[in-house]
């Protein structure tokens, strides 16, 4: 695939493409590097009928970097087949409602996640699009005051906060010990260590634009009653995500989405519970430097 040049359409939207002509399987050091700058530029690439094995999605994560976890399904199917029970009972369901509202991923861990890749291999028959949404472009729409006062500001930011919105009291885990036998990661993210701070805005290590670090893992501004910081918080999600600075991708099996955590949110959308969807998510390590939390 030596000197390639991308096939790139991109979307209706402040961010975001589609790539086609090539395999993701198949791509030489110059066709990566191509891609790895369209990456950056877009945030957010989107490949259709790729169906990556568990080793070729987890080989093509690791060359945006070192990863987080290698590879963890996202799926509300039991390791042997059978479709859990939406009952209010199920710690991973809670988890699938949980990743419904928007959010940057492992913001609430000592490192804030670089990247994803992520692909489908089941699909249930409507509902479970995944939206992502332009932190960059949201943050250059406020309005000056607006945006000089979130330059200031640091929230805090944990799983437990963010789950316990939704009536779940997560059992504590540790970082280490975050996949089961039969394949979630119940524990992951529930960590007994301190609770990460950061800044509401926060300038990409890579291109220089400055974007909002918000969502639902935040919480208690610095400086800020519970309340105040709660309706400040709200009023930016909501501001920040919608139309021309959001996307939500309809899957298809073998689709694989690779997408820049630290400027765009996600979400994902509601499915009839009782059919499958199976999802698996390579998570790409932050930086240590530009990515490292806050403890106070």
């Amino acid at each position: 695939m030596a000197g390639v040049t991308l096939e790139i359409e991109p979307l209706d939207a402040t961010f975001g493409a589609r790539v086609s002509g090539l395999r993701l399987t198949a791509l030489d050091d110059e066709s990566f590097a191509a891609l790895y700058a369209a990456w950056l530029e877009h945030a957010l690439l989107i490949f259709s009928e790729q169906f990556l094995s568990h080793d070729a999605q987890v080989a093509l994560a690791r060359r945006f970097g070192k990863l987080e976890f290698d590879i963890a399904p996202l799926s509300n199917v039991r390791s042997d087949g059978t479709v859990r029970v939406d009952d209010d009972s199920d710690e991973v369901i809670k988890l699938l409602k949980g990743n419904m509202g928007w959010h940057h991923d492992s913001t609430y861990m000592p490192l804030q996640a670089k990247g994803a890749v992520f692909s489908a291999e089941v699909v249930p028959s409507s509902g479970g699009e995944t939206g992502f949404a332009d932190m960059r472009a949201a943050y250059e729409a406020l309005d000056d005051s607006r945006r000089a006062l979130v330059d200031t500001l640091r929230a805090h930011h944990s799983l437990y906060y963010s789950q316990s919105r939704l009536g779940h009291e997560a059992q504590r885990g540790t970082h280490g010990k975050h996949v089961r036998q039969d394949g979630t990661y119940v524990g992951y993210g529930f960590h007994d260590g301190p609770v990460s701070v950061r800044p509401l805005v926060k300038a990409h290590p890579e291109t220089g634009r400055r974007s909002l670090v918000i969502g639902r893992h935040a919480y208690d501004i610095v400086g800020m009653s519970a309340a105040q910081s709660e309706a400040l918080l709200d009023e930016l999600a909501a501001f920040a995500c919608q139309p021309p600075r959001v996307y939500y991708h309809q899957w298809q099996p073998g689709d694989v989405v690779i997408w820049d955590n630290r400027c765009l949110m996600h979400r994902a959308t509601p499915w009839p519970m009782h059919e499958a969807r199976v999802m698996w998510h390579s998570r790409i390590a932050g930086d240590p430097i530009t990515e490292a939390a806050l403890t106070a």
